[in-house]
């Protein structure tokens, strides 16, 4: 029996806690017979914070607790508190689903019966239209292995130019301006820099909410004495602390990044020597920001010259500055650019390479880093290799055992292979770990390329709405029933480790994968027997290159709590911080700065459109819902999306406003709050339709990165009579009659 709780010394519910039976955080222990603990991470964001799963006598995941690794030191997130709960989830898929079309129910079906017709339709469909007609689309949930095998199962058994992953949706922009400018693509500093800096700058990214337990860093760097200044239309959890929050209008931060940097040219902040030494194009970059003085950016922005100066003097007035960025910046038309104008900003006050000063980007889906490295980009082929270079081609075709006439070219991006489906271009899908009805933007176009495809699988343990959708569905593994790596948002490769058997009827990525291509007739090609194997083979195909894998181990992982890379050699410690040499990766070791010119976002205002519409996540949830939507925990926290807007509308929270855009409109009870932009509306987006953000954003491109806009479009808002319901995530309808699938209610009553 405890002893009683002294008041005097106890903080507050803490004697409601243990006469409740809670053990204090010291007291963590396995406190059933049999029971034992297994090492891991979480699922879910690119922090990948440490875990341990709780297994008990049977084998079976029941709970979990936190773990001292150095990323979270003991804390974790809501999300990650709740992540157990997928693995022996009702909802899971364990059966085989197939039908012929999509008028026909659903019905359970043997593995060799989906495997037969799987392959069937892969020869009818390239027999008739070609080998480029059927496509792969990947996702960066998975572990690293199953991402590489998702690129060279798409051009080896299929002989399909036509790969992509979700990571199209996340963070192209940010990895195609940090090759353009360093010839690398990962952040430069870990997180435990921050502690380290005098500046901390964060635009567009939501970090409480989308990366909560890095919330330590940012705090602590703060604790320590570090200018923390949040760039954001909304006042996030973290510009609520900042010493520093600019509301910029949506679509703007080029022309506010260029301001920033002219303010700190004309006041004599930049770093001469170092921007001599270890620079080229800074000549254009100087020319192009005159023009963009302070009192024009801020017309542009909707903010004051007092911010945009601040900002500029404690940024380069700062000994040691960082700056990091996510989805806000990104998701745009001009992503790139706006993630080179913050390269620009860094690299001419010299904060590149150093112990709290760099450059980091913020990685959204657990693998979000790992999962564009290895080969399941259209553009990529393992270890960051451009698919279009000779030399790059020749080295994985050595690899594979391929003649390199085999080998197809580049393919197109997500979005742009939605429009090809609808074109008949592309007329049948292989889909793992994705889920586009949800996630991809314009999601009327979305649902008439899918419906135009002749022949779709979709690989999932739950099932989602694009699943719900396919004309087989197979079940495979969650993250606990396997053992992979994945490259948090540092670019540390850190190892997950299976906690439980499967279900019966379920099978892993890699065995799906792994037998069609069997069937397929390159079997020889895919003898792996486990993740093991293809981790093996990914070393040897990353040796030399920028993303060199070759000295990590599953051992070192263990052993270390994971590896950054590079890590070449089995005795290298890996990478943790790029540029300390002041060498790039580029063949001259410079930074090659490019200059930006700022351009309006592609909806255009108007009279009829006057808002500016952006998107985002929440700290319940996590990307198209398909897993959160079924935790309670979670969707008693966050049971419904809302349209958070300025009193300036008019409106009272809790009353039903219809958001309208070109492409439709939905109706969401209002959160109303002074804290965001009064041209500014805000809609969560991991819920379908009726409620889903995505059926309201632009699918316009960066024409460099081909991410959608999904941080602005053109809006109105008006009353409404009441809120859009919210649908309940797919289930399999008949539990176990596999009749068919519904949409069954989510949230409490």
């Amino acid at each position: 029996m405890r002893p009683p709780v002294e008041p005097a010394i106890a903080p507050p519910g803490t004697g409601d806690f243990r006469s409740a039976g809670g053990v204090s955080a010291d007291g963590w222990r396995a406190d059933q017979a049999g029971e034992r603990l297994v090492p891991t991470h979480c699922c879910f964001c690119g922090v990948q914070c440490g875990m341990y799963l709780r297994v008990d006598r049977r084998g079976k995941v029941f709970g979990l607790e936190p773990r001292n690794h150095d990323i979270n030191r003991m804390r974790l997130c809501p999300k990650g508190i709740n992540a157990y709960q997928q693995v022996n989830h009702p909802d899971r898929l364990t059966a085989p689903l197939v039908r012929r079309t999509r008028d026909e129910p659903f019905r359970e079906a043997s593995w060799e019966e989906a495997l037969d017709l799987i392959v069937e339709e892969i020869r009818r469909v390239q027999q008739a239209y070609g080998a480029d007609a059927f496509g792969v689309l990947g996702g960066a949930s998975l572990f690293t292995e199953k991402t590489y095998l998702v690129g060279k199962f798409a051009r080896v058994a299929l002989k399909t130019r036509h790969v992509d992953y979700n990571g199209r949706l996340c963070m192209v922009s940010a990895a195609t301006a940090n090759k353009l400018a360093f010839g690398i693509d990962r952040a430069g500093n870990p997180f435990s820099d921050m502690l380290l800096s005098d500046c901390l700058l964060f635009a567009g990214a939501n970090v409480g909410e989308c990366f909560p337990v890095m919330t330590q860093y940012v705090w602590a760097g703060r604790d320590r004495g570090a200018k923390v200044i949040v760039v954001d239309p909304r006042e996030t959890p973290v510009a609520r602390t900042a010493d520093l929050h600019v509301r910029v209008r949506p679509g703007t931060d080029a022309a506010f990044f260029n301001a920033v940097l002219h303010v700190v040219i004309r006041e004599g902040l930049t770093d001469d020597a170092y921007l001599a030494a270890h620079a080229t194009g800074w000549n254009e970059v100087e020319r192009t920001v005159r023009d963009y003085p302070p009192e024009r950016a801020a017309e542009i922005c909707g903010v004051s010259v007092a911010e945009i100066e601040l900002t500029a003097r404690w940024f380069g007035g700062a000994q040691r500055a960082m700056a990091w960025h996510a989805r806000g910046i990104e998701h745009h038309s001009q992503g790139v650019d706006n993630c080179l104008s913050i390269i620009n900003l860094c690299v001419a006050t010299g904060n590149l390479g150093r112990p709290g000063a760099g450059y980091g980007t913020l990685t959204g889906q657990g693998n979000g880093q790992g999962g564009r490295e290895h080969g399941q980009k259209s553009d990529l082929l393992p270890g960051g290799r451009s698919i279009l270079d000779p030399e790059h081609r020749r080295q994985i075709c050595r690899i594979w055992g391929v003649a390199e006439s085999e080998l197809p070219t580049a393919g197109t991006s997500m979005v742009e292979m939605v429009h090809q489906m609808r074109r008949g271009e592309l007329r049948g899908l292989l889909g793992i770990c994705n889920n586009p009805f949800v996630s991809l933007p314009d999601l009327r176009a979305v649902r008439e390329g899918y419906d135009s495809l002749d022949f779709h699988v979709q690989l999932d343990f739950f099932l989602s709405e694009t699943a719900a959708n396919a004309h087989v569905v197979l079940p495979v593994t969650v993250w606990a029933e396997d053992e992979g790596v994945m490259a948090n948002a540092e670019a540390r490769v850190v190892k997950h480790n299976k906690a439980q058997e499967p279900p019966p009827g379920v099978r892993t990525d890699t065995w799906v994968l792994c037998e069609l291509a069997r069937r397929l007739g390159v079997g020889d090609k895919f003898a792996f027997d486990g993740s093991r194997e293809v981790f093996d083979e990914l070393r040897a195909a990353t040796a030399g290159t920028v993303i060199d894998y070759s000295g990590i181990t599953y051992e070192r992982l263990e052993e270390t709590g994971g590896l950054a890379w590079p890590c070449p050699a089995p005795d290298h410690p890996g990478t943790p911080r790029l540029f300390e040499d002041g060498r790039t990766y580029h063949p001259d070791g410079k930074a090659h700065l490019q200059a930006v010119e700022w351009r309006p976002p592609a909806d255009p205002y108007s009279d009829q459109f006057p808002l500016s519409l952006t998107t985002g996540r929440t700290v319940a949830h996590f990307l198209s819902g398909n897993q959160t939507r079924r935790l309670g925990g979670l969707v008693e926290q966050t049971p419904r999306p809302w349209v958070e807007l300025h009193p300036a509308h008019g409106f009272r929270t809790g009353e039903p406003v219809r958001v309208v855009t070109r492409r439709g409109s939905a109706v969401f009870p209002a959160l109303v709050l002074e804290s965001i932009r009064p041209d500014t509306v805000f809609v969560p987006y991991h819920w379908p339709v009726p409620t889903a953000a995505n059926e309201l954003t632009i699918d316009a491109l960066d024409p460099r990165s081909k991410i959608p806009e999904y941080k602005v479009c053109a809006a109105r808002v008006e009353a409404a009579g009441e809120a859009d319901e919210v649908p309940g995530p797919p289930v399999v309808r008949g539990g176990g009659g596999f009749g068919g699938s519904e949409h069954r209610r989510g949230g409490f009553e």
